[in-house]
């Protein structure tokens, strides 16, 4: 498969977070002439960001329908669209895909090279395995989690599993670390072992997934994590290759910044450089009113500016009014801004005023807040975002807000202090320097086109054509 461009099949899972890291792959493949499918549900196709009209003829969209499934609310076609409770039905509905991705495959002409698909896919393997189409895992989440997961077999051994054992690194790490979970937040994993509503277990599609591709790609790179890409090459006995950071470029101005947005910009205009922790805690997080409470008056405590974007998670009962305590932004009004709904999070971040990143420690938002060597304040919430938050508190680059080890509580004094820590406090400036060190591998643009050169040089080494 040398010289001439490429077909490549995109297909992530149905979460905006995989989603839009897929596009970004898709584009920059597409910009060295490639072409490419991306496949998704018809209402998420429509809420993913607009091609450059230079891209647009290589980029074809592929809609496949989402089958209706009891449970699964109506017209909900993301993890955005639902409860926490609810993604059960989502994953449910989306094995029903597997249908018409091999309708798509079989009316393809001619067949693509690849299929680069996501970590719930473990229909997928088979399906191009019959067409004679070679696949690829990429994982949007970093190394450490995946490989923390551990081999194919561990996933297999669901009856051993108890949330204290995961509250330790695991014997298959070959090199010192402290990554693991809290107790609190390793419930979720044993929960990872058991069947859903699905009828399969979310290891279990994870371990197949992994066990029916040729190899496995990260959005990562070797600058970070090279041990822990490493590792997955033995524990996988296929190969890892990193693709990059796909570090974002600051957007200019969307449809949505026209209405409400301008303010926000003219608050930071007016804040001393370095001087505001900006709040985001994505989209999907599900915080306690009471918890969400003592963020705020952490907040307003620490007498540090701030910008939170507040998004009310899908789900959470009453009005935008209710989330915040009484009085609140009144009392803060010239200390902070609170911006409810979407902002543009990579313009905010890329402002002289911004000087740290108070996150929920998933991977893109790290990735975005790095780029542009921020400090970060780490309050994890779900999934790979506890083990993220020890990384980071290994390489001194973040500060978790401390919390109760069993329930995950926290209140507004640790906040403040976090907070304090890491915009203002001499015992900060650690954090604030590896930081602004780290900026020069997220945000640089060479090595990032090095790891794309040689993701491709793998494709055509190793495809089917």
């Amino acid at each position: 498969m040398e010289g001439g461009s490429l077909r490549i099949v995109f297909f992530p899972w149905l979460a905006f977070g995989h989603m839009l890291p897929f596009l970004d792959l898709s584009k920059s493949l597409a910009k060295r002439g490639h072409r490419i499918s991306f496949l998704s549900t018809p209402r998420n196709l429509q809420r993913l960001p607009k091609i450059p009209p230079d891209l647009a003829p290589l980029i074809h969209f592929v809609s496949l329908p989402l089958p209706k499934v009891e449970g699964l609310p109506e017209a909900a076609e993301s993890t955005t669209d639902v409860r926490p409770d609810e993604v059960q039905f989502l994953k449910k509905a989306f094995d029903g895909l597997a249908i018409p991705f091999s309708k798509f495959l079989e009316e393809s002409s001619p067949k693509p090279d690849w299929i680069i698909h996501d970590f719930g896919h473990h229909w997928l393997p088979p399906i191009a395995s019959g067409f004679h189409i070679p696949c690829a895992f990429l994982s949007i989440l970093p190394a450490s989690f995946i490989a923390f997961v551990g081999p194919p077999s561990e996933m297999k051994r669901s009856s051993r599993r108890t949330p204290e054992q995961f509250t330790k690194p695991p014997e298959w790490i070959s090199f010192p670390t402290s990554v693991a979970y809290h107790l609190h937040e390793a419930k979720w994993m044993v929960e990872a072992f058991k069947a859903n509503a699905s009828g399969i277990a979310d290891l279990q599609r994870f371990c197949l997934t992994v066990e029916g591709c040729h190899f496995v790609a990260f959005r990562s790179c070797f600058e970070f994590e090279s041990d822990w890409l490493r590792l997955l090459e033995e524990l996988y006995k296929k190969p890892v290759i990193p693709v990059g950071l796909l570090p974002p470029q600051v957007q200019e101005g969307s449809p949505d910044d026209v209405h409400g947005k301008a303010r926000i910009f003219e608050w930071l205009d007016t804040q001393a450089p370095k001087s505001v922790v900006y709040v985001a805690l994505g989209s999907e997080a599900m915080l306690s009113i009471e918890l969400l409470h003592e963020l705020a008056l952490g907040l307003e405590l620490s007498k540090v500016p701030f910008l939170w974007a507040l998004r009310k998670p899908a789900g959470m009962a009453g009005d935008d009014a209710d989330i915040l305590p009484e009085g609140f932004e009144e009392r803060t009004e010239g200390q902070g801004v609170v911006a409810k709904g979407w902002i543009p999070q990579i313009k905010v971040l890329a402002h002289a005023a911004v000087g740290g990143f108070l996150t929920h420690c998933g991977w893109g938002s790290i990735i975005e807040g790095l780029r542009f060597g921020h400090g970060l304040i780490l309050l994890p919430i779900a999934v790979d975002q506890g083990l993220n938050a020890r990384i980071m508190g290994e390489k001194k680059i973040g500060l978790e807000i401390q919390r109760n080890e069993v329930d995950g509580s926290f209140n507004r004094e640790s906040v403040a202090k976090a907070i304090r820590s890491v915009m203002v406090e001499e015992e900060g400036e650690p954090f604030r320097f590896k930081a602004q060190e780290l900026q020069h591998v997220f945000a640089d643009k060479d090595s990032q086109e090095r790891y794309m050169e040689n993701f491709i040089r793998h494709l055509r080494d190793h495809g089917g054509g």
